[in-house]
């Protein structure tokens, strides 16, 4: 008989296999890497464009011409695209990140000779058209002001640019800068990032010589290439820094507290983020058990750590009722000290050590994770020693080692505490 009193033994996962993408080169340059399954007829294909030239007084044009690739070039309408992508069951999409823009094409792989003229037409001939630009002008300023009116948007964007300032990374977006939005920038932006010496692109799914070939074929030639500049960034740990927000009608404030912290890079990565799962990294947390568990303040809270190119952070989210926001925070502050101060017991590393190890075997369900996998360490300037390492961290760290990167990054006095609603 099964004793459902009695919990299941568990062990520890023991070995994790990453699928290494093979490297090859189109005629112009530009580095293919495949990471091949065989088992279905499906491909991704990741055309990955870094983003440069940035310009304070422009802020909006990598975002806006990302998302308006597809709105028509010199061959085919917006209109024209949507249908023939979707005349051979493909998808195409767009997705504008703060140090990459992606475009991405999911299609079965006999389509692959039909539809990659489509992209490579994109790619090479958008032109952003005044009547499609106008739409999206439209339509982004109607976005912004609902987004406005929610506090854990506002407190995610008044964070972000007490952290980072005029930058890609922290830019305070406003109407004014969509009514600035140019035809003549968004060309000259895109002439300058979308071309082959700016372009890596990631293949996943089941690609083999032939599909190579159609790819080389279209991308390996006849793409203009240009003179453009990485955008780099640097910033400086800054005093604590407080903002506040006051809606004096809100049930629910927002909060956001963080640091800038430091990227994949560095040595203490592995161990931070360790630290940041025991805080507030998945649903037994000490934040949860304590916020939301215990006290009731909150639904939910949690913290994480986010690296980027030129920087990185730590931050906890939550939003709390208006009443509790500053017994909340007395609250996270609380379990903040208390692990700068006091040793984890070995049962609670224990569980996260597994949840760790458990959600990075979880998250390599299927070729398109083996290749995010690929690109977190690629354009870190990393290799595969890197999952080694950490996965190596997350099986021996200590919890002395723990209270020492408490000490070491969780500075309340370095912190930036961002409160949007009633405090």
């Amino acid at each position: 008989m099964l004793n459902r009193t009695q919990a299941p033994d568990f062990k520890q996962v023991s070995n994790i296999k990453f699928i290494q993408p093979q490297k090859s080169i189109l005629d112009n340059g530009v580095p293919v890497f495949t990471v091949y399954s065989g088992e279905q007829d499906l491909v991704r294909i990741e055309f990955l464009f870094d983003n440069v030239n940035w310009n304070a007084e422009k802020p909006l044009q990598a975002i806006a011409v990302n998302a308006m690739l597809n709105n028509g070039t010199n061959k085919l309408s917006a209109k024209e695209i949507a249908e023939q992508i979707d005349f051979y069951g493909a998808f195409f999409q767009t997705e504008y990140g703060q140090d990459h823009s992606t475009v991405t094409l999911y299609t079965l792989n006999k389509h692959l000779a039909s539809v990659l003229p489509i992209v490579k037409d994109v790619l090479s001939n958008s032109q952003f058209p005044q009547k499609e630009l106008d739409i999206y002008i439209q339509n982004q300023k109607q976005k912004l002001q609902v987004n406005l009116q929610k506090n854990d948007i506002l407190s995610r964007k008044e964070f972000s640019h007490a952290l980072f300032g005029n930058t890609a990374y922290g830019v305070d977006i406003q109407l004014k800068h969509y009514d600035a939005v140019k035809r003549d920038d968004l060309l000259e932006y895109f002439g300058a990032a979308y071309t082959p010496n700016n372009c890596t692109i990631v293949v996943a799914g089941k690609f083999n010589e032939q599909s190579f070939s159609l790819l080389n074929e279209h991308f390996g030639n006849n793409w203009l290439a240009s003179n453009s500049v990485k955008n780099q960034f640097n910033f400086d740990l800054s005093q604590k820094n407080e903002v506040y927000k006051e809606k004096p009608e809100s049930l629910q404030s927002a909060i956001r507290i963080g640091r800038l912290a430091i990227n994949r890079r560095h040595e203490d990565f592995a161990g931070l983020q360790i630290l940041n799962c025991v805080l507030g990294g998945y649903f037994g947390s000490r934040l949860m058990n304590n916020i939301r568990e215990d006290k009731g303040y909150t639904y939910g809270i949690g913290s994480g750590i986010v690296s980027m190119k030129n920087a990185g952070y730590f931050f906890i989210a939550t939003e709390v009722g208006a009443d509790v926001c500053s017994a909340a925070l007395t609250e996270i502050y609380k379990e903040i000290e208390l692990l700068k101060n006091e040793l984890v017991e070995e049962e609670e590393l224990g569980l996260v050590r597994n949840y760790m190890l458990g959600s990075m075997l979880g998250s390599l369900e299927n070729v398109f994770s083996h290749a995010d996998k690929f690109k977190n360490i690629y354009f870190s300037g990393l290799d595969y020693n890197y999952y080694e390492n950490y996965i190596n961290k997350v099986k021996t760290i200590t919890t002395a080692e723990i209270k020492v990167l408490a000490n070491k990054y969780l500075t309340t006095e370095t912190f930036t505490e961002v409160v949007v609603g009633k405090k």
